[in-house]
C-alpha cells in the first residue's frame, strides 16, 4: 500500500496537508513510460520557497489563491487561480504565495520518457505559466487520481498516470483554446467525462445536473444522443467495464469491488454484471 499522510505543518499551510507516496515497485507497473511517484494537496499554502531544486519532474496546479513563479532568476511570472506549471531537474525555482497571500496547490511528481515527448511536442516551453479554464470535470479527474494512488494497486497506479496525462492534455488544450460557441455536443462530452471520473461513487443524477446547470430531461437527452444508451444504462456500462478490469487485475473480493464502484448491494451488482457480460463476476475472474 502507498504511504498516505495527512498532517498539520503550520510552516507550510494552516490546513491539513495530504500526501500520497508510491511505494509499489515500478517493475510491477505495466506502463513504464509514465508513472506517478507522489501526489499532494497543500490547501491554503503559506510557504514561499526560494532557490528550490528538484530531482524529478512535477506538475503543479493552483486551484485557488495567487503568488509568483520564477526560473533561474529570470522573469517573475504571476500565478493565480487556474494556473499550472512544471518543475524539472537542472533548474532553480523561486515560487509560492507572496506576503500574506495563500494558494491551494495540487502537485504530481512524475517520471518516465513520456514526459520528454510531451515537452518536445504539445507541452513546449515548460518554463511558462499557463492558465486553464476551470470546471468540475477537471476537479473530478484530480480527485480520481488521488483515489487511484491511494489504493496502492499497480493497475490503479497505471490508470492514475494515464488519467494525469489526459488531464494535462486538457489543461494545455484549454490554455490555447480560443473562445467559441458552446454546442450541445460540448455539453454531452463534458457530462460523459464527469460521469466517467465519478464511477467510484453512487450515481447522483440531480447533483450532476446541478454541477452543469441543466435539467434531468436535458441530461437524459444529451447522454442518449452521444452514446445511444439511456442515462442509467450508460452509467451501468461504465461501472461494469471498470469492474471487469478490477476482477482481472486485482485481488479484491467481489464485495469490495462492488462497494468501490458505488454499489451497496453486492447481489444487485452481480445480477447487473451478468446482465451485461453474460456470466457472473466469479466466472469472469477465473475463466477469462
Amino acid at each position: 500500500m502507498p504511504i498516505m499522510t495527512t498532517y498539520m505543518d503550520y510552516t507550510v499551510s494552516s490546513k491539513p496537508i495530504r500526501i500520497i507516496d508510491r511505494t509499489t515497485d515500478k517493475s510491477k507497473l505495466q506502463i513504464q513510460s509514465l508513472s506517478i511517484r507522489s501526489v499532494g494537496h497543500l490547501p491554503n499554502r503559506l510557504l514561499y520557497r526560494p532557490q528550490a531544486t528538484f530531482q524529478h519532474h512535477a506538475l503543479v496546479y493552483i486551484a485557488g489563491g495567487s503568488g509568483t513563479y520564477r526560473i533561474n532568476n529570470g522573469e517573475t511570472q504571476h500565478v493565480q487561480k487556474g494556473c499550472f506549471f512544471l518543475f524539472y531537474p537542472g533548474a532553480v525555482f523561486d515560487y509560492g504565495p507572496d506576503g500574506q497571500e495563500t494558494w491551494d496547490e495540487y502537485y504530481f511528481t512524475i517520471e518516465g520518457p513520456r514526459i520528454e515527448e510531451w515537452i518536445s511536442t504539445w507541452f513546449t516551453d515548460p518554463g511558462r505559466i499557463r492558465q486553464t479554464g476551470q470546471d468540475d470535470a477537471q476537479q473530478s479527474k484530480i480527485d480520481r487520481i488521488f483515489t487511484l494512488m491511494d489504493s496502492g494497486i499497480p493497475a490503479n497506479l497505471d490508470r492514475a498516470a494515464l488519467l494525469l496525462e489526459s488531464l494535462l492534455y486538457e489543461f494545455v488544450h484549454s490554455s490555447h483554446a480560443q473562445p467559441r460557441i458552446v454546442t450541445n455536443d460540448d455539453y454531452g462530452t463534458k457530462l460523459m467525462e464527469d460521469i466517467a471520473t465519478s464511477i467510484d461513487q453512487k450515481f447522483d443524477a440531480e447533483a450532476l445536473c446541478r454541477r452543469h446547470h441543466i435539467s434531468i430531461s436535458t441530461l437524459r437527452r444529451l447522454i442518449h444522443k452521444n452514446t445511444g444508451y439511456s442515462l442509467h444504462e450508460y452509467v451501468h456500462r461504465l461501472k461494469i467495464s471498470e469492474a471487469k478490469n478490477m476482477l482481472l487485475n486485482t485481488d479484491q473480493s467481489i464485495k469490495d469491488i462492488a462497494i468501490s464502484l458505488g454499489f451497496k448491494d453486492v447481489f444487485y451488482f452481480s445480477r447487473l454484471f451478468k446482465k451485461f457480460v453474460g456470466v457472473s463476476p466469479q466466472h469472469f475472474r477465473h475463466n477469462v
